[in-house]
């Protein structure tokens, strides 16, 4: 099975922590050079010099405020005109929690804004590159909220629905170039989000946080939630070469909690 990304360059999205710095991570282990891109640039700083550079790899970061889309892509256009971007993972955080009955107009339209408007913008100032390398993996971190809707993410299961559909009418448009876009749908993952999510549970219901980490490993088969690098593991095989002939598909990482097939 042929995993190796050395020669490959990779762009990775939210990538200071969580899921993006564990993708991050796994690209390069498998000999692919990374540019970060993220907010925060002494986290940044910080993640570079934790990539592995046993294959001779040179790794890079930009910084980029997603809430923004205008310098997103900016950016993106930047990084475009300086590198040949092989493999793309679109990763940033969620909408917040809540009712969708209770949501603000505006919290769809940030929403909207900071998933499938950016993910637009990059994947356009990337893809005559990822064309003329013959060559090109889009990897949309999304949720698994794109096969069941998840209770109290109203915005969220709203907002990653048109991301998959996105993701599913490019990779209909991009197969014939060797380009494969697929979506990864972690589920209960050890992250700041989910440690976020657990907090406000634990608040609404009296709870402690340990209770609701307890209920939330309860309903996966696997009976615990996952770690960023389960998921990473994912990414890395997608945008191998291994996975040329996958192309469309939402996969979930999620120890078997999704009720359906």
């Amino acid at each position: 099975m042929n995993l190796d990304l050395a020669g490959k360059t990779a762009l990775v999205c939210g990538s200071t922590q969580g899921i993006g710095k564990a993708s991050a991570l796994e690209l390069a282990n498998l000999g692919a050079s990374v540019i970060l891109l993220a907010r925060n640039e002494n986290k940044l700083k910080e993640v570079v010099a934790e990539l592995d550079t046993r294959r001779g790899q040179v790794h890079h970061y930009r910084v980029a405020d997603f809430s923004d889309t205008n310098n997103v892509k900016e950016v993106a256009n930047e990084i475009a005109s300086n590198f040949t971007i092989e493999i793309l993972v679109n990763n940033t955080g969620g909408p917040a929690g809540g009712l969708i009955s209770d949501a603000d107009e505006s919290a769809f339209l940030d929403a909207f804004n900071q998933h499938l408007i950016n993910n637009q913008n990059i994947v356009k100032a990337v893809l005559k590159g990822m064309k003329k390398a013959g060559y090109g993996r889009i990897i949309n971190i999304i949720s698994t909220s794109v096969k069941v809707p998840l209770s109290g993410l109203g915005v969220s299961n709203t907002i990653r629905g048109a991301v998959a559909s996105w993701a599913k009418t490019m990779a209909n448009e991009l197969g014939q170039f060797g380009i494969t876009v697929n979506n990864v749908l972690p589920g209960a993952t050890m992250t700041a989000r989910l440690d976020a999510i657990a907090d406000n549970k634990a608040q609404k219901t009296g709870k402690s946080k340990d209770e609701v980490f307890k209920q939330m490993a309860s309903e996966t088969p696997a009976q615990r939630v996952g770690l960023p690098d389960e998921i990473g593991n994912a990414v890395a095989f997608l945008a191998s070469p291994a996975a040329s002939y996958i192309n469309g598909i939402n996969l979930p990482v999620d120890g078997g909690r999704t009720p359906s097939l």
